[in-house]
């Protein structure tokens, strides 16, 4: 069985901030990797753009590819920049973009 080839996050980000950028509601997003139940989603986000409040899937993590977004849960706000992972909280939570910014979300699915 041949292996699939690699992604290039860099690519990834620049062609979706820029998708982002061009949109009407300000945000893009590709899913990179679906295998069972584990998926992997780059999401780009204008600068002041959010996605609101959402559930939480049963394990997730964030990582913030390039920019600055603050996730938020349960009246709590932490503020991640570029290079930081921060495990998603399994409750509600939002995310804005501080800046221009490029997130690598990672989510296990029942």
């Amino acid at each position: 069985m041949q292996e699939p080839a690699p992604h290039d996050l860099g690519a990834l980000v620049d062609e979706h901030l820029a998708k982002a950028r061009t949109d009407a509601h300000g945000r893009s997003a590709h899913i990179v990797v679906h295998d069972g139940v584990l998926r992997q989603s780059v999401i780009a986000l204008i600068a002041g753009m959010s996605l609101d409040e959402h559930n939480a899937p049963p394990a997730a993590s964030l990582q913030v590819l390039r920019g600055r977004v603050e996730l938020t849960a349960s009246g709590r706000a932490q503020e991640l920049s570029t290079g930081q992972l921060q495990m998603i909280p399994k409750e509600r939570h939002g995310l804005t973009a501080l800046e221009d910014a490029v997130v690598l979300l990672t989510a296990v699915n029942d």
